[in-house]
């Protein structure tokens, strides 16, 4: 082989490992945080405040947060709301969040959930087996979702209560939509909110303004999955609505085993924006989502949020306290 063939050689080489996988965390070595995702049927934002509806709301209304109550009790949960009956607390009994039950659908995923963070990159990793699933013929072209819901601190009532901030009484699915189609949006872009949501009107541009340079938006990462099929990463923003990002910043590896999925989103720790620059300054608030069986909209499973932090060379992710 001449010298230019060895280089040429060479070269090739190189260029194939560039396009291998960017990163190779071990995460058998990484400390994982198990998390219950659960079914949770038309429960809103609105739902959440209200007394007659949720057995917590008048706690919630005082100041204590929905994942500090009830991380630990979603098995039960989960289960309960699936089967479309009414709940039952020490309170007394409480109107049912599911009208149209899914037979066969399990009302609650086990995942576990690991971050690192590899050089200029923040990566969230989750293991879980879906279980038997029926198929719900809502996204034909995607058997499995899973979301990362990013709120950087800024969105105080994401900081209380997850991605049920984004989620309301009057989206598709729900029980004041009325045929609408409306996606995703935060309380504040709003004008008014009532128990039934905060329909079209929006807050006024002063104010939508204010919002947008004072970070408050959730960025959505998403892996879309197909057995024996490469990942693909979605990036989308929530603001007054789930609207695609100007640019994707997320990439998605995920393989499949005997019903068990393992899968890593990659984003970068700078991005400029309109995404948030992760640093130290502050902590951040991740939630997770999976949609199964070709599922959409609210027929799909959820966690409460949990809490990141970077320091160093270091990423953790807890349990709020």
């Amino acid at each position: 082989m001449s010298y230019k063939i060895k280089l040429r050689s060479l070269a090739l080489s190189s260029a194939l490992l560039l396009a291998g996988p960017a990163f190779a965390a071990d995460w058998a070595k990484v400390p994982g945080l198990d998390v219950t995702l659960f079914l949770p049927g038309q429960s809103s934002w609105e739902w959440a405040l209200t007394t007659d509806s949720m057995s917590g709301a008048a706690d919630f209304r005082k100041g204590k947060d929905c994942a500090v109550c009830h991380i630990g009790e979603e098995k039960d949960m989960g289960p309960q709301i699936a089967a479309g009956t009414p709940r039952q607390f020490k309170t007394g009994e409480k109107p049912p969040i599911e009208p149209e039950p899914v037979a066969g659908k399990p009302g609650a995923i086990q995942a576990t959930v690991k971050v690192a963070r590899e050089g200029a990159n923040l990566l969230v990793h989750l293991d879980f087996a879906e279980g038997t699933q029926p198929d719900m013929h809502q996204d034909p072209a995607t058997a499995t979702t899973v979301t990362v819901m990013f709120n950087n601190g800024k969105v105080p009532e994401a900081n209380r209560g997850g991605c049920w901030a984004a989620c309301h009484d009057d989206q598709a699915g729900m029980p004041s939509a009325q045929g609408a189609t409306r996606t995703m949006y935060l309380p504040k872009t709003r004008a008014k909110l009532t128990r039934q949501g905060g329909g079209d009107t929006l807050a006024a541009p002063d104010q939508l303004d204010g919002l947008r340079a004072a970070g408050y938006q959730l960025e959505y990462w998403q892996a879309q999955l197909n057995p024996g099929q490469p990942a693909k990463a979605v990036t989308q923003i929530v603001f007054d609505k789930r609207a695609p990002a100007p640019r994707n910043i997320v990439t998605a590896e995920a393989t499949q085993a005997a019903g068990h999925w393992s899968v890593t989103l990659t984003r970068p720790l700078a991005t400029g924006a309109p995404f948030t620059d992760l640093g130290t300054d502050a902590p951040y608030y991740l939630a997770f989502a999976i949609h199964t069986g070709h599922s959409a909209h609210r027929a799909h499973y959820v966690s409460y949020e949990r809490v990141l932090q970077l320091s160093g060379d270091a990423a953790t992710l807890s349990n709020p306290k």
